[in-house]
Parts: structure tokens; sequence; C-alpha cells
């Protein structure tokens, strides 16, 4: 690893590394906003077809948005770091049209074991959902070469 780098730096060469492959986030039109070590925000439109029977946005693409937010957050450090767990609760719904933004917060990072916040609002600052995340970090593997 280049450590000439600055952590800002590494954080920003992982989020264009990490979204260039990311194809689940890409489909779903999710854009970083802001990355630093241990922080992600990205957002994402609710679509017509992330509708559910309810006319609301379906809890799936409120998870994988967080999920999203997550994982950028905790391999903003260029160390390969996946989910052991997560939990997530919904607050209000998110309606076609509605912009969403979920921003993730670590927590904690001891070891291998990272825990990690998020907050999805919608345009108005709306509380959407909150979730948590447990991160297991691969030490030695990088997520992109620098």
């Amino acid at each position: 690893m280049d450590t000439s780098l600055t952590p800002q730096q590494i954080a920003d060469a992982v989020a264009t590394g990490m979204m260039a492959k990311d194809r689940a986030s890409q489909g779903l039109g999710l854009r970083v906003t802001h990355i630093r070590p241990g922080h992600a925000t990205l957002t994402m439109t609710v679509r017509d077809d992330m509708l559910n029977g309810f006319d609301i946005c379906h809890g799936g693409y409120l998870t994988l948005l967080a999920d999203s937010a997550f994982a950028f957050a905790c391999n903003s450090y260029n160390e390969l770091t996946v989910a052991s767990s997560l939990g997530i609760d919904f607050i209000a719904s998110a309606r076609g049209g509605d912009v969403l933004t979920a921003s993730a917060v670590e927590v904690s990072q001891k070891g291998r074991t990272g825990i990690y916040d998020v907050t999805v609002c919608d345009q108005h600052g709306v509380q959407v959902a909150v979730f948590r995340g447990r991160s297991h970090r691969m030490q030695g593997r990088p997520v992109v070469a620098l």
C-alpha cells in the first residue's frame, strides 16, 4: 500500500474503486456523495419500481441503501471488510420520487470487528430508517490497489 497517500485520499480511492464494481448500487442509481475514513454518505431516488403494494418504498431497498453506506464506510480504510450482521428499524415511509440519504458513521473499530450506525433520511430531513451493522475486517487484504 502506498503510505504517501493521506487517509482521505485512500477513502476517495476506495469509494471510486468499490462503486466501479458494485453492480447492485449502480443498478439502483446510488451515489456516494461523501466519504471519509469511517464515514460514508450515499443517496438514492425512490423509483416507481421500488414501491411495494402499499405504494411505499419496499423495506429491502431501504436496507440495501443503508447497507451500501455501511459497506463504503467500513471499507474506507482500504482493508477488505464484510458485514457479519445488521439490524434495521423502519421509522417512516418513503414514497416514489423521494431522495433518500444514508449517512454511515463508525461507532467502534476494535481488532477485526466494527460497529457502524446508519441513518436514512428523506429530502426533507425526515428520518426514514435507522440501521446498525457489525463488520468483520479481513486484515491484510486491500479493497483496491493503490
